[in-house]
């Protein structure tokens, strides 16, 4: 579901950023609004709204939404079972285990070394 809001959000940037590179914009008057023509068309109203205004309206309408919803679903996802999640588990679980051994091995080797060092020739050359 995430990878279709995905996909449909960046196809409305897209064409959204093409409609509004396509539309023709109040400063291009602006030679005609000094030079020869009426200054109130200028900063006044354009008049009715043509193919492009209102494709561009509705595909802002439809980009806001996506963001919305996208905004929806990364703020409620859920944990993902993955299989990852159960290699690190797995791997924690074997450090613990391999952790506790080596204690144990280190005490029994500590635990020989002195029984030895008490036997050894070494103890029993003078000084």
């Amino acid at each position: 579901m995430e990878i279709l809001v995905w996909a449909a959000h960046v196809t409305l940037a897209i064409v959204l950023i093409v409609l509004v590179l396509l539309q023709h914009g109040k400063g291009a008057d602006m030679g005609a609004a000094f030079g020869s023509g009426s200054a109130g068309s200028l900063f006044g109203a354009s008049g009715s709204a043509n193919f492009l205004s209102r494709s561009t309206a509705v595909v802002a309408t439809l980009f806001f939404i996506s963001s919305m919803s996208l905004t929806y679903l990364s703020a409620n996802q859920t944990k993902g079972d993955s299989i990852m999640d159960s290699v690190i588990d797995m791997n924690e679980s074997d450090l613990i285990s391999n952790r506790t051994s080596k204690k144990e091995k280190q005490e029994d080797v500590d635990e020989s070394s002195s029984d030895n060092n008490n036997n050894s020739k070494a103890n029993q050359i003078p000084n």
